[in-house]
């Protein structure tokens, strides 16, 4: 019993011997202290970082769309000097902005397909089939019963190419959901079978004109809301930008969660507030054509002054449907569960398949949304041409992914943003109109395009690799 006493107590000495004395409490605190000091401490980080930086770091910018609006800058500063002042006028600002919203509108919806490792090929041959049924719907179909001119003939055609649209849509996502097929497949057999079934409903030909109130969907004189409701609405948004980044303050300090500094808040409001006011002022300095405004002040019995009569046009229907549905498609992505559950298929389809996320009704819905975006941009297409043709939307599908990729939107899936998207479709539209200006062959336009688009995957590949 002995020896075992005598072992036990040598063991604990031993074990005494290599731990060392037990510090005292100082000691315990000053090593937490230092040990915290050394995790938490950001001084010398800090110091490190440049100015810019520390900006970018406060304010949250994301560097990927500051580098696009940084392009998009040059782009425009370029092209203006090249042409001689002509591109940065109100007058091409403003028709550079009604031309953007057809892909703009497409590529928030692209911006879903690519998260979740699709690709939709159809969508410019989507977007002319429907095209041609609004187009026969009111020029051809509803004269025979409402007469030529009634205020449900805009409604019923506009009713009817969601519709189709959609139910295009949803047939494509069925066929890649549940049969398993690749997107890449279906959607191409869908380019080409849409594009025939278009020139099929009339044996390819155009059909104009359409109905006055339908063609305010694409713009022009009638189709712009004028200045007084163009400044109305500025600052309506002004005063929307600053509650949502009071708003969110708020949430973030309910939740503990790190918030921005005040003169960063104050940066954004105020950032925002005037870009949005200057794009106001300048749609507003872009005035009708001076027969339209004629016309307009002889229906209207408004005399005729010796220096004219200047009627702004004011922001353009299509912006605000772009702009609408812009906002719409972010609350979708960011704020809604099927939003989650896209980016989560995105991520990891087979962990998404194991938490019980439905992915192929996931997948179905993308492309169901993708589908009336679609007949979204068919109809401000159709209204701004005022007539169906067989050839809208051709090479759609390449603008329309080379601005979500351009935006941000990953190939390999599981990110992307609608904003970015959005303001991808004002880059390349840029580049077209441009170069358009500058004169530059059809051919050589493509090539820059192409161009553009491999430039841009490879940038987006780079990101990924420096963010591992």
């Amino acid at each position: 019993m002995t020896s075992i006493v005598t072992s036990a107590d040598t063991a604990q000495r031993s074990r005494k011997s290599i731990r060392g004395p037990a510090p005292n409490k100082w000691e315990n605190g000053k090593a937490m202290a230092d040990m915290t000091h050394s995790t938490t401490s950001s001084g010398p980080r800090k110091a490190e970082e440049g100015a810019f930086t520390r900006f970018l770091r406060a304010t949250e910018i994301d560097t990927r769309l500051l580098g696009m609006i940084g392009a998009l800058l040059i782009i425009w500063i370029g092209f203006d000097v090249y042409t001689g002042g002509l591109f940065l006028t109100p007058r091409n600002l403003w028709n550079l902005s009604v031309q953007t919203c057809e892909i703009a509108v497409l590529a928030t919806g692209m911006v879903l397909v690519i998260v979740t490792r699709n690709i939709d090929l159809s969508v410019g041959s989507l977007l002319g089939f429907v095209a041609m049924i609004m187009g026969v719907i009111q020029a051809k179909y509803l004269p025979a019963y409402l007469g030529f001119d009634s205020s449900w003939t805009w409604v019923i055609t506009l009713i009817c190419g969601l519709a189709v649209g959609t139910l295009l849509g949803t047939f494509q996502g069925v066929i890649i959901a549940f049969l398993n097929v690749p997107s890449f497949i279906v959607t191409l057999g869908g380019l080409l079978a849409w594009r025939g079934l278009a020139w099929y409903v009339t044996s390819g030909q155009t059909v104009a004109p359409l109905d006055a109130t339908f063609r305010i969907m694409g713009g022009g004189a009638e189709g712009s809301i004028g200045a007084t409701w163009s400044w109305i609405l500025g600052v309506l948004a002004c005063v929307f930008i600053v509650l949502g980044i009071i708003g969110g303050r708020h949430q973030r300090k309910r939740f503990n969660f790190p918030r921005r500094p005040l003169w960063a808040e104050y940066f954004l409001a105020i950032l925002g507030s005037a870009l949005v006011l200057i794009t106001i002022y300048v749609f507003n300095i872009y005035y009708w054509p001076v027969g339209i405004a004629k016309k307009y002040a002889t229906e209207h019995n408004i005399p005729w002054p010796e220096t004219g009569l200047d009627i702004p046009y004011g922001i353009a229907v299509p912006v605000l449907i772009a702009v609408g549905i812009g906002i719409i498609m972010t609350f979708i992505a960011t704020r809604l569960r099927f939003g989650r559950y896209v980016f989560a298929i995105g991520g990891n389809p087979e962990a998404a398949e194991l938490a019980g996320i439905k992915t192929r009704w996931v997948t179905v819905r993308i492309f169901a949304l993708m589908g009336l975006l679609a007949a979204v941009a068919a109809a401000i297409s159709t209204a701004r041409l005022n007539a169906a043709a067989n050839s809208q939307g051709t090479t759609y599908e390449l603008f329309t992914i080379a601005a979500a990729v351009i935006g941000g939107t990953s190939l390999a899936g599981g990110s992307g943003t609608i904003a970015g998207a959005m303001l991808g479709a004002l880059v390349m539209q840029s580049l077209q109109s441009g170069m358009g200006l500058a004169n530059v062959d059809t051919p050589i336009q493509n090539v820059v395009v192409g161009v553009v688009l491999v430039i841009a995957v490879w940038l987006d590949i780079v990101y990924r690799s420096r963010a591992k």
